[in-house]
């Protein structure tokens, strides 16, 4: 995960166009929804491995041209939809490309499975205690 924004905002493209939302009359003027299109096959950030990773996790997200598709139209102006736009690419890259722990299987030691059996004795012993006693009545 090499990359940074000034990279990433010379390997994307923009469409703009008009926003319903807030903005009065101004939305009806102003193209201010913003949306960015990131080919990570062409970028020259990633390594082959991570472009298979990238391929095989946001492979739902892509479009028909295999471009990353991100669009924003939350505020009013077309360069905060861009800022915001390039902020949420970077984390859909940064959560994709992050690789899960391997979970290693540890074997429970005596005192825990000691912990354990004492603890459902307790238990065991309050759920009896709660019963009714049908010999006395």
């Amino acid at each position: 995960m090499n990359f940074t924004k000034e990279d990433l905002q010379k390997e994307v493209s923009y469409k703009t166009s008009r926003s319903g939302g807030k903005g009065g009359q101004n939305v009806n003027k102003v193209s201010s929804k913003v949306e960015l299109l990131f080919n990570f096959d062409q970028s020259a950030l990633f390594t082959e491995e991570e472009k298979q990773l990238l391929w095989s996790k946001l492979q739902s997200r892509l479009n028909k041209d295999s471009n990353l598709q991100v669009v924003c139209e939350e505020e009013r102006s077309q360069y905060l939809n861009k800022e915001k736009a390039i902020e949420k690419l970077i984390l859909i890259l940064t959560r994709a490309l992050q690789q899960p722990k391997i979970r290693k299987a540890v074997k429970p030691t005596k005192a825990m499975i000691a912990a354990r059996l004492a603890k459902k004795k307790i238990q065991s012993a309050k759920k009896d205690n709660r019963k009714k006693n049908f010999d006395d009545q």
